[in-house]
């Protein structure tokens, strides 16, 4: 399923997965500790980090129950601790995102793929 779909009494609605990916990506930089988004290429097990124009390819959008499922595959900065960054990357992106689409999160999942030095 590419979009999500709700109907309202005045009709539906339907939001590309694409939109929210695109929301969550810069709820997800905000945050303390989130350096950006990895693209991870499966084939030769690289990891690079994805420019802003790009940074949907880091999040992978799904709909289980009509609740939305979040991946995120990020790079953290050097010397933070990975579960406060972690658990404020969930916090803000469930708050942020649910109030945005009207959509309930039932799973967010972090995939830390690198990390940083950040100037």
């Amino acid at each position: 399923m590419k979009n999500s779909s709700m109907n309202t009494h005045m009709g539906s609605i339907t939001i590309d997965k694409e939109v929210i990916s695109q929301y969550a990506g810069s709820v997800a930089v905000e945050c303390f500790g989130i350096v950006g988004m990895a693209g991870v290429n499966v084939k030769d097990g690289l990891v690079k980090l994805l420019k802003m124009d790009s940074m949907t390819r880091g999040i992978v959008v799904t709909m289980v129950n009509n609740k939305l499922v979040l991946d995120f595959h990020v790079i953290v900065a050097y010397g933070v601790s990975i579960i406060a960054v972690s658990e404020n990357l969930i916090s803000n992106v469930k708050y942020k995102v649910e109030e945005f689409t009207g959509i309930e999160i039932e799973k967010i999942n972090i995939f830390v793929e690198g990390v940083r030095v950040i100037d």
